[in-house]
């Protein structure tokens, strides 16, 4: 019986990890179509504002594939993934420090900056110490 139990909630929690994906994969392609919106804005005179959109969509993008691979990774493998949630958090990190010019700078924002900077920072020294790990 315990095991009958244990196959149903097994079974949903499948079904729910499909579902994620599924809803992932349409924001990646939202936020890639979204990429599209900054190189109009280039095109059409804005070049600036239009490339820093376009990069912003496209690491957004990239963050979202990563979560996606983890959940993929879980429904081939049925253990969670450790590097695609690293990089997702490098790459997120990263885009943040590449909008931290548009903002004023203030004692807060400085202490944001060094905070983000120092995530990048452990986020790769855990992915070097995952790879030595492996091998």
């Amino acid at each position: 019986m315990e095991e009958k139990i244990v196959d149903i909630l097994s079974s949903g929690t499948y079904l729910i990890y499909i579902l994620i994906a599924i809803v992932l994969l349409i924001l990646a392609a939202l936020s890639l179509f979204d990429a599209t919106a900054g190189f109009e804005m280039m095109i059409t005179g804005s070049k600036e504002s239009g490339m820093m959109k376009a990069l912003h969509a496209v690491l957004l993008t990239i963050v979202i594939i990563e979560i996606m691979e983890t959940v993929t990774g879980y429904l081939r493998t049925h253990t969670i993934q450790i590097r695609p949630i690293l990089i997702a958090g490098i790459t997120a990190m990263v885009r943040r420090l590449l909008f931290f010019d548009t903002e004023p700078l203030t004692t807060l924002l400085l202490g944001e900056v060094i905070l983000a900077i120092l995530a990048v920072l452990i986020l790769t020294i855990a992915i070097i110490y995952l790879g030595k790990e492996q091998k």
